[in-house]
């Protein structure tokens, strides 16, 4: 059973931004914002099947599912992305649009989002929990790229005609199902038609590519270690059982590594893995649902 809701717009920086939401019509004192990673044809459809699966379920938890600028039903402003261009914009979305209390939950590397919305100067004190879903390695997190490497890169390759046409064969669906097995799923036959049809669909606006290389070119690899040591909110950290990771440095993390540096250098983290390797809410929909709807409970009892 699949599981929809209308598409809702919000004005941020003269750009149209789009939104889903659901069970907010009825009285709540918290939500959940669910932060999609960046990738070809990926935006808030993401979490279709986790919405799917909390419907089905019955757990009419208040939930609001933002696209981020350049990705899915949002504008495609044609520039390099920063964390924290997405990070403003989803705190605009917060206090504005949401204007209650929430906690995030976030996929993969859109963790650094989540890192400027929760501490230092762009913090916003609506948000009272973080729930981390395959966060990067922690090497990667304190080892910051080389901004003037990625700029170079966006310049020469990305931003440019050889650009628009590695997009073409990034976006075909046999170059999706190779990356999706090799980098994402733990079995090879989780990789469905519904996770391939999404993408495969999705990825047709050429447009989304600007997203994605931004990601790609490393704009959002930056040390972020003084920011996450002034993280005060609760957070539960969700790890595959199978999470892979290689770091620039070629230290390889295993998942229990990940937890241990994770809980050692950030306050309050609580980590636990999950069976799948790095997209959990599509591997694994209801245990990680149970430990979401769990988590949420903590603030809500």
């Amino acid at each position: 059973m699949t599981f929809s809701s209308p598409t809702e717009y919000y004005s941020w920086n003269k750009y149209k931004c789009a939104y889903t939401s659901y069970n907010t019509k009825k009285d709540y004192n918290l939500a959940l914002v669910l932060i999609h990673p960046i990738g070809v044809g990926l935006s808030g459809n993401f979490w279709h099947r986790f919405l799917s699966a909390e419907a089905n379920l019955g757990c009419n938890l208040p939930i609001y599912n933002p696209d981020l600028l350049g990705c899915g039903q949002s504008d495609f402003p044609r520039v390099a992305y920063d964390p924290k261009d997405w990070a403003n914009q989803l705190n605009y979305f917060i206090n504005n649009i949401v204007k209650k209390p929430v906690i995030l939950v976030v996929q993969g590397a859109s963790f650094p989002l989540s890192i400027y919305m929760s501490a230092g100067e762009m913090k916003s004190d609506l948000i009272k929990g973080l729930i981390l879903s395959g966060p990067p390695a922690w090497n990667i997190m304190i080892n910051g790229g080389n901004l003037r490497i990625s700029e170079i890169i966006w310049n020469l390759f990305f931003d440019s005609f050889i650009g628009s046409l590695f997009y073409q064969y990034a976006r075909r669906r046999n170059f999706i199902k190779s990356f999706s097995i090799k980098q994402l799923f733990a079995k090879a036959e989780d990789v469905d038609n519904e996770w391939l049809d999404m993408l495969e669909k999705a990825a047709i606006n050429p447009q989304n590519r600007y997203a994605v290389y931004s990601f790609l070119a490393g704009f959002w690899r930056k040390d972020y270690s003084k920011l996450m040591q002034k993280l005060e909110q609760k957070i539960l950290l969700l790890i595959g059982e199978k999470a892979t990771s290689i770091s620039k440095e070629g230290f390889k993390e295993t998942p229990e590594q990940r937890i241990e540096f994770y809980q050692k250098n950030i306050a309050n983290v609580k980590g636990k893995k999950l069976k799948g390797r790095n997209v959990l809410p599509y591997e694994s929909t209801e245990e990680f649902l149970t430990e979401v709807v769990n988590f949420y409970k903590q603030f809500s009892s």
